[in-house]
This record gives structure tokens, sequence and C-alpha cells, in this order.
């Protein structure tokens, strides 16, 4: 009489094990399915990408992973590191390149020469290093202070680069990390702009763009504070490197006295008091030979530096100041420090009239 019953239940067990296994199969077929039409969406995503950057005009070269690797010989020889990765020495042919690895995964999508996983952009190689390491007190007993008249070629040849990406480009590009660190020195004392990890591109009608925070603390614009910035945020943080660049110090530096330790707020008080000539770099006798000159600078400086972007000068005015074809603004707001900014941290005429131009940039090769 069991008999039956049993094979019932083992009939039943059968079904409930078909059952569940054929529903795992199911489960597993899904999940392989979702699986496969999100890498089949990013390879779709990576081949706009690849035909995006078929698209865009003035890149001369792109280069495969590999080829990298042997011009590095492996990343062996590091530059330096930052943000958003580090930078190797290379060579190319007969051209030394910078290599910067991108380590940080979605940084640089639209900016980088890669291949797939290997996300790297290939700069000319600048061998005198970033602008930092020439302006500050200098401790290395590597060189004398740099000269004045050094010291107004790189500011012009930062106001040419900036002008170019604010009013030369189909869309204004600010470049919002503007600071010693990101300006690159060659061999002959040309400097140019470098780091666009965190720029933005503005349409020419419109009139700002509401972004989030970025950039570095010392050197932003007063208005980010409200979130709303045009490409007058670079114009401000221009204003501080000039500063940095004629005093020799760095505008926050906490190894001074309380009073001192913001450049922009020393810079307000002297001006007031009139005794700019304090903040010229007293460790270069040539500096202190051009006092007048340098304190026209200072003057062009605090242009720039004004709390209300609409007062600033656009970087092609900066550039015709620099070259002498016509006078800094006179009628100065001499009040720099915003409320709760502490956290945000011309003579000497240059001879060449040169418009600016795409080679005041340290771009992708």
């Amino acid at each position: 009489m069991g008999g039956p019953s049993f094979r019932k239940v083992g009939t039943a067990v059968r079904i409930a094990t078909a059952g569940s296994l054929a529903s795992f199969i199911l489960i597993v077929a899904f999940v392989l399915f979702v699986i496969h039409r999100r890498r089949t969406r990013r390879h779709h995503e990576m081949e706009e990408e690849e035909a995006e950057f078929g698209k865009l005009q003035g890149i001369p070269m792109r280069f495969t992973f590999q080829q990298l690797e042997v011009a590095t010989e492996q990343f062996k020889d590091k530059l330096g590191e930052g943000g958003f990765g580090s930078v190797f020495k290379g060579r190319l042919g007969e051209e030394r390149i910078a290599a910067k690895r991108l380590d940080r995964a979605g940084q640089g999508k639209r900016e980088f020469l890669a291949e797939k996983t290997h996300r790297l952009l290939v700069y000319e190689y600048m061998p005198k290093g970033s602008l930092d390491k020439w302006i500050y007190c200098r401790h290395d007993n590597t060189g004398p202070p740099l000269e004045w008249r050094v010291r107004c070629k790189i500011i012009t040849n930062i106001a040419k680069g900036l002008s170019y990406l604010h009013e030369d480009c189909m869309k204004r590009i600010a470049h919002l990390d503007i600071k010693p660190q990101n300006i690159l020195i060659d061999e002959d004392f040309n400097a140019k702009l470098s780091d666009f990890g965190l720029c933005k591109l503005m349409d020419r009608d419109m009139s700002q763009v509401v972004t989030r925070m970025r950039g570095t603390p010392g050197y932003l614009a007063p208005e980010w504070l409200t979130s709303q910035i045009t490409e007058k945020a670079d114009i401000y943080s221009f204003g501080l490197v000039v500063m940095e660049i004629v005093s020799g110090r760095k505008n926050l530096d906490t190894s001074r006295s309380e009073e001192s330790i913001h450049l922009i707020t020393l810079l307000e008080e002297k001006v007031k008091n009139n005794q700019l000539v304090d903040l010229i770099d007293k460790n270069s006798n040539d500096m202190q030979a051009h006092e007048q000159d340098v304190i026209q600078m200072m003057k062009l400086a605090m242009w720039c530096l004004q709390i209300d972007c609409k007062r600033r000068p656009k970087m092609s005015e900066v550039v015709n100041v620099l070259e002498g074809t016509m006078d800094a603004e006179s009628n100065i707001d001499h009040n720099f420090v915003a409320t709760n900014q502490a956290n945000f941290g011309i003579a000497g005429n240059v001879t060449s009239s040169a418009p600016p131009l795409a080679s005041h940039l340290s771009g992708p090769r």
C-alpha cells in the first residue's frame, strides 16, 4: 500500500527539482543577458568615443599603450605625480615627451590618448618643470632668482594662453585650475598652461555656468561661493599667480606670521598704505632695481583680483597692457578679500605683438 504513495512523492520531488533547476537556469540566463547587454553598450560607447576623437581637429597623432611602454621604458623615470595620475619621461623618435598615466577611473575622457583600459596623455617634455620651482624662495642653490625680464616673459605667456582659451576657441574654455604647478617652463623659459582636467566648456551665448566647486584652495575666485562662474574665475587666479611671481612667495604660506599668511590680504593692506614696494621679491637685486616696473605689474594683478568679476579685464586686454598697447584700469576696488573667502584661498613691455596661439598651451600630442 505504501508503494504508490512513495512513487507519487518521488514524482513530486522530481517535478519540484526540475522546476527549481529551470528557474535557476532562467535566472542565470537573465544575468548573463544583462551582462552581455552592458558589455555591448559599453563597447558601443567606446566606439562612439573613438569616433568622437576622430572628429576632433588638431590631434596630430595617437599612440598604442605598447608604444608608450617602449617610449617610457616601462614607465621607469617618474617626473612627478598629481591628483589625476603620474607623469613619466620618455622619447618618441627624436622628440622627448612626458606621458601622464591617468590613475583615477573616469578622468580625462575627452582629453586622453589611450588604448581601452589604459588612459594616457602624451605631452611635450618641458625640461625646466613647473613654475613653482622657479618663483618661490629657492633653497636648492641651483641658480639665482629669475630676472625681471624673464618674469615678464612668463607672465605674458600665461596671459596669452588664457586669452586663447577664453576668446579664440569655438567655445569659451575656462581652465579653472590656474596655479604655478600647472604652468610648465621650457628650456628658454617660455611658459605654457597645462593640466586641463578641471576645465569647463561654455557656449558663447552663455553669460555664466553653474558647476560644482573645482580648483585649488588659495586660487579660487570669490564667485565660487555661489557656484556660478565664468572664465573670469581664471583671471582672478591669474592675478594671484602674478603676485606670486613678483613677490617670490606662495599666496598661502603657513610658515609666515599670522598677518602674512595670505598674500592677497597682505596686498590689500600694502596698497592702502602705499607700501607695495614691501612685496617685491627681496631675494632678487634685479627685481629691486626694477621697482617701479614691478609696482605697475602689481597694479595689473590688482585689476584682475577685484571681487566683482565684471570689473576684471578680459585676458586680451591684459595682453595688450603687457605689450604696451593700452593702459591698465586705474579705478580699482582695493578690497580683494570677500567674506568667507579665507579658504579660497607694467612696465617691462614685451616687444612681441603676436596674437595668442594654441602654442601657449601644453596639450596632448
